[in-house]
């Protein structure tokens, strides 16, 4: 695993810690100030790990002395009660810090596992994975991490990365034509992407010159003719334009898509519909 790191981490684990612990943790008073303790995360389920740097994070600022040792790193697949990580430290800040810290690593594992399916399940072909807008509030670029960590591909990060024209861009310009002359003048150097439904829709945008179309809900047999239409106009015209379906795609039909020769499929649940990892902690006082 070698994607980047976001920024913000360190925020992040603060402000989780904040919510979590508030005034203070009535209950780590059973602990004895000075003892310290050894613990272990155990996988209870199959899963990719996400999420090794907030977990270290939230530790981190519980106390700084706190030691985690990692059996495995982001990307790797984890088996059922695989050993992920040893924690030695105080054991209050163990205590304080266990439930913030598991619920970062049980989110982006959880989101993590999600891409790996779909990428298993598409491999041979040209199409990649990719993860929508779909995210919640502030945890974007954590979860556009993790999704990274299974395998997948991100794409745009916000309004100001990328372009997409939909239905109601149209509407608010007027037209097609108008609402990629308007994008085009506005932010010249960006990608200009159009989502379509239909076969008619396609042939229109294809003449305004765009990178790349986003095929929405197109049935398998439509989907196939759409991709040999940007194909043909590629050929044609030497534009590099890409072809993207999504809508309506799971892990039953994600391949049959794939096959269309599509080079992307966006799928908002990457990071919408989550389920998160199973993860232990056992600790032993000293």
């Amino acid at each position: 695993m070698t994607a980047a790191l976001p920024d913000g981490i360190a925020d992040q684990a603060r402000a989780a810690l904040a919510e979590d612990v508030g005034a203070g943790d009535c209950t780590a008073v059973v602990a004895a100030e000075q003892a310290r303790s050894l613990a272990r995360v155990i996988a209870r389920e199959t899963a990719v790990l996400a999420g090794k740097a907030w977990f270290d994070a939230v530790f981190a600022q519980v106390d700084a002395s706190v030691n985690v040792t990692w059996h495995a790193q982001d990307g790797d697949r984890l088996n059922a009660d695989n050993p992920v990580c040893d924690i030695e430290g105080p054991a209050r800040a163990l205590l304080t810090g266990e439930r913030t810290a598991l619920n970062f690593l049980q989110l982006l594992s959880g989101i993590a596992t999600f891409p790996r399916r779909y990428v298993d399940r598409v491999k041979g072909t040209q199409a990649q994975i990719l993860d929508t807008r779909k995210t919640l509030p502030n945890l974007r670029a954590a979860q556009k991490y993790a999704v990274l960590c299974g395998g997948g591909v991100n794409h745009r990060f916000g309004l100001y990365d990328g372009i997409l024209i939909k239905e109601n861009h149209i509407a608010a310009a007027g037209s097609l034509t108008e609402a990629v002359r308007l994008v085009r003048l506005h932010s010249p150097g960006l990608p200009v992407q159009v989502e379509v439904e239909n076969l008619g829709e396609l042939e229109q945008a294809l003449q305004q010159d765009v990178d790349s179309v986003l095929l929405d809900n197109f049935k398998s047999h439509n989907l196939t003719r759409a991709v040999q239409m940007a194909g043909r106009y590629r050929m044609a015209h030497q534009a590099p334009i890409l072809t993207e379906a999504s809508g309506d795609i799971s892990l039953a039909n994600v391949r049959e898509v794939a096959d269309t020769g599509v080079h992307r499929i966006s799928i908002g649940g990457l990071t919408k519909h989550i389920t998160a990892t199973d993860f232990s902690m056992r600790m032993q006082i000293n």
